[in-house]
């Protein structure tokens, strides 16, 4: 038998052109001799649909869709993920679907167990979890498939109760097969080829693994899509970032090759010999890629820094897409932040469709102007210089009755940063752009940043990148071909909002600070255990306080294009009034 996996980028909602993408991969599959072609997770309507899922008119639209596409499921086998009525009375509504289409009918359909309700995932809020357990049979072979999380049970702090495998194994399966949407973080490659190995290696059967393409606003799905044979051992894994399509032998992936064992870092070793017991023990959790590393050199290792810069032109792209937008706008200060994000515009966008404003106040350094103007010069994209000295100097005129002879401070460097934020949304809607927001993480976590000003914008671009992958992701933009001014990398980062101003008057070192900020963000560690490492317990105190009294910034703030295991945005829900570290 042979399977296709077909990689494909789906749009929320748009059903008919998910529909339109899914017969192409049907007839793809015909073409190529396929007697069964997989697509991923939730393919019908694209993952994640959110609250689109309690209008009765959106779960319609999934079956008509359905019905389409089993119009071309004639001679080959068809596995699409959709939403499906739960016809009992009992429990909620809808499942989270798998099903099998074949000569134009519904063949079997399976339902998603295990239903995640943590970080991004909210599926118990709209899903029942299956009630039963059973395989597909297709052509001679019994199929077990899954649907994503089903298949994540597995390590030594299991989160449910039950293990759906477990419960297809008195059925004698060949073959398991999971239709996937797992969403990219650069730690999700190691962590998804590891359970996939585990269980190929448990269940001494092969797995074909098709995972979702594309960025569905700020969460991006990186494929890289997977199948293991029998023997634990890796046979494909699909591009990342890009849609693909493979076919497989089935008879290949069954055909063992002796006695073999997996390294927890490596390839197979035939020579030694290993059953399905102690499989379970090659499976990472996120928290424990990198563990024992530095941090720094962690986060900002090459093959990090290589995969987040791919990820933020696909969330870029596909926001702008399937938004229906083409253009985009941001404020170039000098600095390295919106250096690297006018870049990351300019390879997804193209350079023709990104302007910049550079808007100079008095107490902007001279080469702050001189390195933005000679970025955009490098890219090829158009700016403007608009100062706000006038603009500024009128406010205060303006507010001089009510600041009296105050001295200056935070209100006036805000007012800065407002004006700023005020004429680029000015110019967006002017042109139809979408404003490109600047701000890292290092600083939205510490709330060093001015609403409705330095925070304003459509899309976050850099929300998930601390200040010093940022840096990484600048020498590694330069590394491909020089574009970011060398004093742009080189100089102390500032906010230029009052004479001799810079990030450390206010911030502690980044190198220290982004180090606290992943122990508490990522690993979620107490303030006890990050001073135990060896930390400065007031600098602790004082980041942690900063981080917990800042939610309310970040509760106002745009998406945040989510390259890590814990963004901020919809996968971190914290309360705006909570006491706790504040």
């Amino acid at each position: 038998m042979k399977i296709a996996l077909a990689q494909q980028n789906y749009h929320i909602g748009n059903f008919e052109e998910n529909t339109r993408k899914i017969i192409e991969g049907i007839n793809r599959a015909k073409q190529s001799g396929a007697d069964l072609v997989v697509f991923s997770e939730l393919s019908v309507c694209g993952y994640y649909p959110g609250d689109f899922l309690e209008f009765k008119d959106f779960i319609n639209k999934c079956y008509e869709a359905i019905d389409r596409i089993k119009q071309h499921a004639d001679n080959i086998g068809v596995l699409i993920g959709s939403p499906a009525r739960n016809l009992q009375k009992e429990g909620k509504d809808l499942f989270n679907a798998a099903f099998l289409l074949y000569e134009k009918e519904i063949k079997g359909e399976i339902h998603k167990t295990l239903l995640p309700n943590y970080d991004i995932f909210d599926d118990y809020r709209f899903f029942e979890p299956a009630f039963e357990w059973k395989i597909l049979e297709f052509k001679g072979k019994k199929l077990a498939v899954t649907i994503c999380e089903d298949i994540w049970n597995m390590g030594d702090n299991p989160l449910y109760r039950v293990t759906p495998m477990e419960k297809l194994m008195p059925f004698k399966p060949n073959v398991m097969i999971n239709l996937s949407a797992s969403p990219y973080n650069y730690a999700q490659d190691i962590v998804r080829n590891s359970i996939i190995k585990a269980h190929t290696l448990k269940y001494q059967m092969p797995m074909l693994y098709c995972n979702a393409i594309g960025s569905q606003t700020e969460i991006i799905f990186d494929g890289g899509s997977l199948v293991y044979d029998i023997n634990g051992r890796k046979v494909k894994e699909m591009k990342y970032f890009e849609e693909d399509f493979e076919v497989f032998e089935l008879e290949e992936l069954l055909q063992k090759s002796g006695a073999s064992k997996a390294s927890p870092n490596g390839e197979l070793h035939p020579e030694q010999s290993e059953g399905s017991e102690g499989a379970e023990k090659y499976y990472y959790s996120a928290q424990e890629v990198g563990k024992g590393e530095d941090i720094l050199a962690y986060l900002s290792n090459d093959k990090n820094i290589d995969e987040i810069y791919h990820a933020l032109l696909l969330g870029i792209r596909d926001y702008f897409r399937k938004m229906g937008f083409s253009r985009a706008i941001l404020g170039a200060s000098g600095g390295i932040d919106s250096a690297v994000t006018q870049v990351l515009a300019v390879d997804a966008l193209g350079k023709e469709n990104v302007t910049v404003l550079l808007m100079p106040s008095q107490f902007s350094s001279s080469h702050s102007v001189e390195d933005a103007e000679q970025l955009s010069r490098n890219l090829g994209c158009n700016f403007h210089i608009t100062p706000i000295k006038n603009i500024f100097e009128s406010f205060l005129g303006e507010l001089k009755p009510i600041y009296k002879d105050l001295p200056f401070g935070l209100a006036e460097e805000n007012i800065q940063a407002r004006t700023r934020g005020n004429l680029l949304m000015s110019v967006a809607n002017k042109f139809n752009y979408i404003l490109l927001n600047t701000s890292n993480k290092s600083e939205l976590a510490t709330g060093y940043g001015t609403l409705y000003g330095d925070m304003a914008g459509g899309l976050s671009v850099l929300g998930d990148v601390y200040k010093t992958q940022v840096y990484a992701l600048a020498k590694y933009i330069n590394h491909r071909k020089k574009r970011i001014p060398e004093n742009i990398i080189n100089k102390a980062p500032s906010a230029e909002l009052r004479p001799n101003q810079k990030d450390s008057d206010s911030l502690p070192e980044y190198d220290i600070l982004d180090r606290v900020l992943y122990e508490y963000i990522e690993l979620r560690d107490g303030p006890k255990e990050i001073k135990a490492k060896g930390y400065d317990p007031a600098l602790v105190d004082r980041v942690l306080k900063l981080v917990n009294t800042n939610e309310y910034k970040r509760k106002q703030f745009c998406p945040v294009l989510r390259v890590s295991c814990k963004a901020f945005g919809v996968g971190r829900r914290m309360p705006v009034v909570g006491k706790y570290l504040s």
